[in-house]
């Protein structure tokens, strides 16, 4: 594994995460307490399922306090300029696309973060651990914040959210013998990043299944 790669990625999913944790924090009217540790969770909570999945114990997050101080920060920042931001209909809008902006780089920093440390495992299949990893890490933390703010899931029913990390996880490990670490891991930012962003402008969906209510003849 490329440890500057992964390092690279993991900061920048540790930042976009951080962030969109801490704005659903102040959308959900939590105190600077509850919005860093939204902050925090969403941050970290991803990679601490994913160490403990590959069995890296105790996880890297608690082993090295960089994630977290890095995640208080970014907690504080946004809460401060929250507190200056002019409040008004069109920055609700703008600050919808932060979120989604933010929630988006940090899912496919993640899948990458997921993805290298599956790799770099001994576990016989190139796609399983690797792709299962990415995808846990990438929603994980996601998860976590949703159930602390009383939320049903986003991934679980809104947008293409874990089937971009999906598919850019399995595209870039079955490019592994064919490029390097670092082509590898840009190429699954470009695919999650341009498939999340499209599926947010376009309105793709998965397959909802609804009742038939036509009266059989």
């Amino acid at each position: 594994m490329d440890s500057l790669t992964w390092v690279i990625f993991d900061i920048m999913g540790t930042i976009a995460f951080a962030v969109s944790g801490a704005m659903v924090a102040i959308n959900r009217r939590m105190d600077i307490f509850g919005i860093i540790v939204l902050a925090a969770l969403t941050a970290v909570g991803g990679g601490m399922v994913r160490d403990v999945l590959a069995g890296i114990t105790p996880p890297m997050a608690l082993r090295n306090v960089t994630d977290f101080m890095l995640s208080i920060i970014i907690a504080l920042l946004v809460s401060l300029a929250y507190s200056f931001w002019p409040f008004s209909a069109p920055n609700k809008y703008i600050m919808l696309f932060l979120y989604n902006m933010f929630d988006t780089v940090g899912l496919a920093s993640f899948t990458i973060t997921g993805m290298l440390t599956g790799l770099s495992r001994d576990a016989g299949n190139p796609y399983v651990l690797p792709v299962l990893l990415g995808v846990i890490t990438a929603v994980g933390g996601g998860i976590l914040r949703d159930l602390m703010a009383h939320r049903m899931p986003s991934v679980l029913y809104k947008d293409i959210y874990a089937t971009a990390a999906l598919f850019g996880a399995i595209v870039a490990c079955s490019l592994q013998n064919h490029v390097d670490v670092v082509a590898m891991a840009w190429i699954c930012f470009v695919l999650v990043i341009s498939l999340r962003f499209s599926a947010l402008f376009f309105g793709w969906h998965l397959f909802h299944p609804r009742p038939n209510w036509r009266k059989r003849k």
